[in-house]
C-alpha cells in the first residue's frame, strides 16, 4: 500500500498546505467514506456542510472554504480543487498503479517485418502485424491486434482487446480503452436494383497526441480521405464516430453520441450523451450541444445548443419544424395585435 506525506504532494503538486505535512496519506476518496489516512477534495460549495462530519486527513479547497475547512484539520488551498485533483489522480496512479514490464509476451504473436521499441510492452496473445510500429513505452495489451502498417505513438496505452485497424495512426500519451475498435470499414454501399454494393474504404483514422478513447467506440476509416482525431480530444464509450470525421483539438464527447459520416467538429466543443450528429454538417469551435440533442444542420457560431424534435412522418416533420423556428417571431407578433386590440 502506498503511504505518502502530505508535504511530498504539496511540494510536487502545489497548493498552500496547511496541516501537518507530515501526514501520511494512503488513498484519495469521497468524504463519506473518508478515513484519518483519505486525502478528498470539495469542488463546489455546495457541499460545505460535509467538512464537519468528514474523518478526512485533509481535504483540498478553494479559497473561499479556507477557514472551514482548516477549522478541522489539514487543508490544501488550491484556486481549483477539481483541476487539483485531476492532476493528484494522474500523479498518484504514476506512483501505485500497475508497472508495465517491457518486451513481448511469449505468447504474442509479431510479425519479423513490424518494429517494436526496446522500452514498449506487448501483452499476451496480442497480435502485431507486418510493417506495424510501436514506438518507445507504448503498451499494446493482452488480446490486441495492431494492424499492418498501423503506428502506435510513444508512451500511447490499448488496453486488453482493442482492435487498432491497419494503416490507422495514433501520437504520443494516448489512451485507447478496451473494446474499442479503431479502422473499421464505413459504412458506404451503393444502391444496386435493391441491394447494395459495398464502396471499400481507402482511407485510414489519424488520432493526434493526448487523445483518450473510450470502451466500445468505433472510429471508421475513411472512404477516401482519412478520419481525423485532433490533439487532446476526449471521447466516451460507446461513442459512433464515422468515416471522413475530422475532430478539432480539445473537443469532448460524452457517451452514446452518434457522430454520421464526413462531418467536421471544431476545437473546445463538448457533445453531452446521446446528441446525434447529421452527415455532411460543420460545427464551429466552441460550441456546446446539451444532452439527446439533434444536430440537423451546420452551426457556425459559437455557443450553447439544445433540442430536438419528436419523430413523425418526414413531410409533417418538415412543416412543423419550420413552423417551431418561427415561434417566437411569431408570439412577439400576437403581442403587438393583443396591445393594439381594444
Amino acid at each position: 500500500m502506498i503511504a505518502v506525506a502530505l508535504g511530498d504532494i504539496a511540494a510536487q503538486l502545489g497548493g498552500e498546505l496547511s496541516g501537518d505535512a507530515a501526514l501520511r496519506i494512503t488513498r484519495i476518496g469521497s468524504l463519506q467514506g473518508a478515513t484519518p489516512s483519505t486525502l478528498c477534495f470539495i469542488s463546489d460549495a455546495r457541499y460545505a456542510a460535509q467538512l464537519a462530519q468528514t474523518r478526512a486527513g485533509c481535504v483540498i479547497v478553494a479559497p473561499n472554504l479556507r477557514d472551514a475547512a482548516a477549522a478541522r484539520g489539514a487543508v490544501i488551498v488550491t484556486p481549483d480543487p477539481y483541476l487539483y485533483f485531476a492532476r493528484l489522480s494522474q500523479w498518484w496512479v504514476a506512483r501505485s498503479g500497475p508497472a508495465f514490464e517491457p518486451g513481448i509476451a511469449a505468447s504474442a504473436v509479431v510479425d519479423p517485418s513490424a518494429q517494436v521499441d526496446p522500452t514498449a510492452t506487448v501483452g499476451a496473445l496480442a497480435v502485431v502485424e507486418a510493417g506495424a510500429m510501436i514506438a518507445s513505452h507504448a503498451v499494446v495489451g493482452a488480446h490486441c491486434v495492431v494492424g499492418a502498417g498501423a503506428r502506435i505513438g510513444a508512451r500511447t496505452r490499448l488496453a486488453a482487446h482493442v482492435t487498432f485497424g491497419a494503416g490507422c495512426r495514433v501520437g504520443s500519451r494516448c489512451i485507447v480503452h478496451s473494446g474499442a475498435v479503431i479502422g473499421a470499414d464505413g459504412f458506404g454501399f451503393a444502391p444496386d436494383g435493391g441491394t447494395w454494393v459495398k464502396i471499400e474504404q481507402l482511407g485510414s483514422v489519424v488520432i493526434g497526441d493526448d487523445v483518450e478513447i473510450g470502451a466500445n467506440t468505433c472510429v471508421d476509416r475513411g472512404a477516401l480521405d482519412d478520419t481525423v482525431i485532433g490533439d487532446g480530444v476526449k471521447i466516451d464509450n460507446l461513442v459512433q464516430v464515422a468515416h471522413n470525421v475530422r475532430i478539432g483539438e480539445h473537443t469532448a464527447i460524452a457517451g452514446c453520441v452518434g457522430i454520421s459520416g464526413s462531418v467536421t467538429i471544431g476545437a473546445h466543443c463538448t457533445l453531452a450523451g446521446g446528441v446525434g450528429v447529421n452527415g455532411h454538417v460543420t460545427i464551429a469551435d466552441h460550441v456546446h450541444i446539451r444532452g439527446r440533442a439533434v444536430v440537423s444542420h451546420s452551426i457556425r457560431k459559437a455557443g450553447v445548443y439544445s433540442g430536438a424534435f419528436p419523430i413523425d412522418e418526414n413531410s409533417a416533420w418538415e412543416k412543423n419544424a419550420a413552423t417551431l423556428r418561427q415561434l417566437h417571431s411569431l408570439r412577439s407578433r400576437l403581442r403587438a395585435l393583443e396591445k393594439k386590440t381594444p
